[in-house]
């Protein structure tokens, strides 16, 4: 895993043929639940949790503000996990393109519940426990674009679905840090209201793809993995380049065969020239797609029927 921005060439390189696509798309039944916390939250855990189920109607007490006397705490040796929209709107707000943030902000991780690559903000300090890079004395210089970690707190996400359910169920808990004042203040909202507050719609409505296949993902662990076994390396390269640098999968798109094995409309296809939301709307259709098999995309008809024809031979079929 790098940041360092890859050509086309390099994406080519990378890039697996459809027959072994297929071949790696086959999939056991899915397990009863799929169950994934996501880390809204700081850090990894150890933090005491509120272990009751707030519904958007529920109310909670929390305050931040610079005259609390933990301002700022938070801010030192956090761990957080950026989604594709943190890294989308960042960038924007700092005037880079993702690669040049990434390179100049972040640190690669792995999201340990689903064994995937993701970019973790970079802390200040050799131990990675000194300030946040965008944090001083009067707070986040970056506010308007903080990242969506920084929009919950104190609020985690659990997104879970059952096996014969129709959709996924999201509830919040609350996390409460020794060092954290905040809930000691009198003003109480509904998480509803908290959410509309801190501006967390557009993070849900772009995340939502990725948060969607860390969660599957995890609920595969117990098994090993799609077919019992882990992803591959370089499944999993494409999906931190997909997921955290729109520039490089975008050359990737238009400079692989990629259009010429999935059916995209030429209308969508312009569309993701430009647009940065769009390309990753589509990265995450297109790793549901390799990882998990579902019909978010189209192989061209002539792609799949080889395909299927080298699978039959593979197992020794006429």
């Amino acid at each position: 895993m790098t940041n360092t921005p890859r050509t086309p060439d390099d994406c080519e390189d990378e890039y697996m043929d459809q027959e072994d696509l297929v071949d790696q798309c086959y999939v056991r039944p899915e397990p009863n639940l799929e169950l994934e916390v996501f880390d809204a939250v700081r850090g990894q855990g150890g933090f005491p949790v509120n272990p009751v189920r707030l519904t958007a109607e529920d109310n909670f007490h929390f305050r931040c503000h610079k005259g609390v006397s933990c301002w700022n705490e938070c801010c030192h040796g956090a761990d957080i996990t950026l989604t594709p929209c943190d890294i989308l709107k960042m960038s924007k707000h700092l005037g880079v393109r993702p690669a040049e943030f990434l390179a100049a902000h972040t640190v690669p991780a792995t999201f340990d519940k689903s064994n995937l690559p993701v970019a973790k903000l970079k802390m200040s300090g050799a131990d990675g426990k000194g300030a946040c890079a965008f944090v001083g004395p009067e707070g986040c210089s970056i506010y308007e674009a903080r990242p969506a970690t920084c929009r919950y707190y104190p609020l985690g996400l659990v997104s879970m679905k059952m096996k014969d359910a129709e959709a996924k169920e999201d509830f919040h808990f609350i996390v409460t840090e020794p060092h954290c004042k905040g809930h000691q203040e009198e003003r109480e909202l509904n998480v509803a209201a908290y959410k509309a507050e801190q501006q967390v719609a557009d993070y849900e409505r772009v995340d939502r793809g990725w948060i969607d296949i860390l969660m599957k993902m995890a609920s595969w662990a117990t098994l090993g993995g799609p077919m019992g076994k882990d992803v591959s390396i370089q499944t999993k390269k494409m999906f931190f380049m997909a997921t955290t640098d729109v520039d490089a999968f975008r050359r990737f798109v238009l400079g692989s065969r990629f259009l010429e094995s999935y059916e995209i409309a030429a209308e969508a296809v312009e569309i993701i020239k430009t647009d940065d939301e769009a390309l990753l709307l589509l990265g995450f259709d297109w790793l549901k797609n390799i990882l998990f098999n579902e019909p978010t995309l189209v192989l061209k008809e002539q792609i799949l029927q080889g395909a299927i024809a080298k699978a039959r031979q593979d197992m020794g079929a006429a």
